[in-house]
């Protein structure tokens, strides 16, 4: 008998797809030249394509807060449940938050 898998990307096919016009590794620029300041709002989407700095896949979707800069990655609050978690993530996962979208 084969044991489940437990890596870090597990049940992730669907999740993680791109759709046929969004395929590719390299993500517009235009999202990698925001500069997020502290208390900005952002939606953690994780692109497939780049491992550096993926959020875990329970964040994929998850509207958080930035906190502040690490190198190039931003540290972002997370509402998990009832507990708020930190989480570092490079800019490529990221999008601005609009007020309609959650």
């Amino acid at each position: 008998m084969v044991k489940p898998p437990k890596g870090w990307r597990h049940k992730t096919r669907h999740v993680f797809r791109k759709r046929p016009r969004e395929k590719g590794a390299v993500p517009p620029l235009s999202l990698l030249l925001i500069d997020y300041k502290p208390g900005d709002k952002v939606v953690i989407k994780a692109n497939p394509a780049i491992w550096a700095g993926m959020p875990h896949r329970r964040f994929h979707g998850k509207v958080g807060e930035v906190v502040g800069k690490r190198g190039r990655s931003y540290i972002v609050k997370v509402r998990d449940g009832n507990v708020y978690k930190t989480i570092i993530v490079r800019p490529e996962h990221l999008r601005p938050h609009k007020v309609g979208e959650q």
